[in-house]
């Protein structure tokens, strides 16, 4: 055991102790929260997957922290084979969970979520595939730009085509966006990318989004659509129902009339905010937000301080991720953007979402677990 200890030592003193500190709080606020949304049904349950995620999740911090992410990022024809591999399985084993979405594979009452591991693996590829065309070619000529976007395009396509989830797509744009930008990518070319999408959003809207989608991306903006509330609008009225209730300090746990009465649907998923704020109150949302926010601002700081492009761009996708997750997350609940089924890093339900967050934390630890070579000490 003796032999074991200095090992131990030097990862918790070059590890991201802060970071995964963080994470911890946030998941065992998270576990709390759900163990009250879930009073009503089965709570025991929920509790013990989102644990058991949660002990998975610590373990793939500890080894993506230690393992070199320059290793991981040069295995990327595995990562890109597994990535697709693991989309493609939802054409026969996907199911939708009454959703609309097909976006789960159920073995054994055990559910993954492949667009969550997924995301992991596409943030790693595109910061490996960024940082070599910034360092050997040139990011900004068009063969660079097309490679890029058709990239993006492959794992954002399979997601939309295959799975109908256009939350966990949005996810993969923002982050895809966000880094480019950070690697430096002349602004003329957002220009033409938003001309672009504008140009084919019209055919989009006709022939690919679903009529329930549609209705869900208007519904916070057109109030012609659902006026009596009992469709579409239903599950953010009743989230700004429960938050309204909490006022300051909250009702209390397993106090709350929304939560504790299933009026508030999906109350442990993807309006876990919604239950924080009734039950928690103004105070108890404020604590989440800054624990997020230390998580984005971490992560962001690992990356600027790192050794070299693609790490910098790692970290930097992952508060992208971080960044919109929480953003569309708590504007579902507020009413004020649409309801496309994206959970709260850390503190909603879901084993998925869990672990592949810790594991996309793990990957920022192991950044600062390394350090700059000696050359950059030289210059601050």
């Amino acid at each position: 055991m003796k032999k074991y200890w200095p090992l131990a030592r030097e990862f918790f003193h070059r590890a991201d102790m802060l970071l995964f500190s963080l994470c911890m709080i946030s998941s065992i606020m998270g576990l709390v929260v759900i163990a009250s949304a879930t009073a009503s049904y089965d709570t025991i349950r929920y509790v013990a997957v989102q644990l058991a995620a949660l002990i998975i999740g610590i373990g793939l911090f500890v080894v993506l922290t230690v393992i070199d992410i320059d290793i991981i990022a040069d295995k990327w024809p595995i990562l890109v084979g597994f990535g697709i591999a693991l989309i493609l399985a939802l054409v026969p084993f996907g199911q939708d969970d009454g959703t609309g979405n097909k976006s789960w594979i159920r073995f054994l009452g055990i559910g993954i979520q492949p667009s969550e591991v997924v995301k992991v693996i596409y943030i790693v590829l595109m910061a490996k595939h960024i940082s070599y065309l910034k360092e050997y070619r040139n990011l900004d000529h068009i063969v660079s730009v097309v490679q890029l976007a058709g990239h993006f395009f492959l794992f954002f396509g399979l997601i939309v085509v295959i799975s109908a989830d256009l939350g966990s797509a949005l996810i993969f744009f923002f982050v895809f966006a966000v880094m480019l930008f950070v690697a430096g990518l002349k602004i003329y070319w957002f220009v033409l990318g938003i001309a672009a999408i504008a140009a084919v959003t019209p055919f989009a809207w006709e022939h690919i989004l679903k009529d329930y989608q549609k209705d869900r991306i208007l519904a916070p903006y057109d109030p012609t659509i659902d006026p009596t509330g009992d469709g579409v609008k239903w599950q953010p009225n009743q989230s700004k129902i429960a938050l309204a209730s909490g006022q300051l300090t909250g009702t209390g746990l397993y106090n709350g009339t929304q939560t504790q009465s299933s009026a508030l649907p999906e109350k442990q998923t993807d309006f876990i905010f919604a239950v924080i704020g009734e039950e928690l109150g103004m105070i108890g949302c404020c604590i989440v937000l800054l624990l997020l926010v230390l998580i984005i601002v971490r992560c962001i700081y690992v990356g600027l301080k790192s050794r070299n492009t693609m790490s910098m761009l790692v970290c930097f996708g992952v508060a992208a991720s971080m960044i919109f997750q929480t953003f569309e997350n708590i504007g579902m609940c507020l009413g004020i953007t649409p309801v496309v089924g994206i959970t709260l890093p850390f503190f909603s339900y879901g084993g998925s979402s869990t672990f592949s967050m810790m594991a996309a934390m793990g990957l920022v630890s192991g950044i600062k677990f390394r350090p700059k070579p000696e050359r950059f000490h030289r210059y601050g």
